[in-house]
């Protein structure tokens, strides 16, 4: 069904700073709304049960899985990663715009679900730049950045999957880029028709 609320979904390598764009966009757009994902993986430093990620334990998560609580799940870095159905529906039929942070994979289970939802996919400026910012941030062993830059050839490969490709090479330029979806997207003619029923039906407009 469609709903009036628009649902984008944001989707990177790690160290692409990915939730350092979607942090600074909420700061400045009161009108989009995130979605807290599920986790089993435990928390990184100041981060915080229901701000970051819902922190689950292995058992809570199979729990939802077999419950169908989740739009979406998927396996990332070892750990596992849920979308909650009911918190997305509730704030898109309030007529919420709603932001997901997830990896590829969910972001391609999603728009099966929300054929409207938005893609984008933040690229770094080159692998040397990624590979630096992971070690800059201090959080992860260096058998895991391997990991992580491995797995990164993989989701570079579905970047074509996406509706939008932002490059954060400039904080500033890629978070301007950022707000310039979000808007195109609320002024297109689906976006608006949804948002805008009752004047879309006073002006006799399909």
């Amino acid at each position: 069904m469609d709903y009036p609320g628009n649902l984008f979904v944001v989707a990177a390598p790690s160290g692409a700073g990915k939730s350092s764009l979607v942090k600074a966009l909420l700061e400045l757009d009161s009108l989009v709304q995130p979605s807290v994902s599920h986790t089993t993986r435990p928390p990184r430093g100041q981060e915080k049960h229901g701000r970051e990620y819902f922190f689950a334990s292995n058992a809570e998560f199979d729990g939802m899985v077999l419950g169908e609580a989740f739009l979406e799940w998927a396996h990332v870095h070892g750990n596992r990663y849920g979308t909650s159905k009911k918190v997305v529906e509730e704030r898109l039929i309030a007529g919420s715009d709603v932001i997901l942070e997830i990896d590829f994979q969910g972001a391609i289970q999603i728009k099966k679900i929300f054929p409207n939802a938005v893609l984008i996919f933040i690229l770094p400026p080159s692998w040397e730049e990624l590979r630096s910012r992971l070690e800059r941030r201090g959080e992860d062993a260096d058998d895991v950045i391997a990991l992580r830059l491995r797995n990164a050839r993989i989701e570079l490969a579905q970047t074509k999957e996406f509706d939008f490709v932002i490059i954060n090479e400039l904080f500033e330029r890629a978070l301007f880029d950022l707000k310039a979806v979000i808007h195109a997207q609320r002024l297109k003619y689906t976006a608006q028709r949804r948002a805008r029923a009752d004047t879309f039906r006073a002006l006799n407009i399909d």
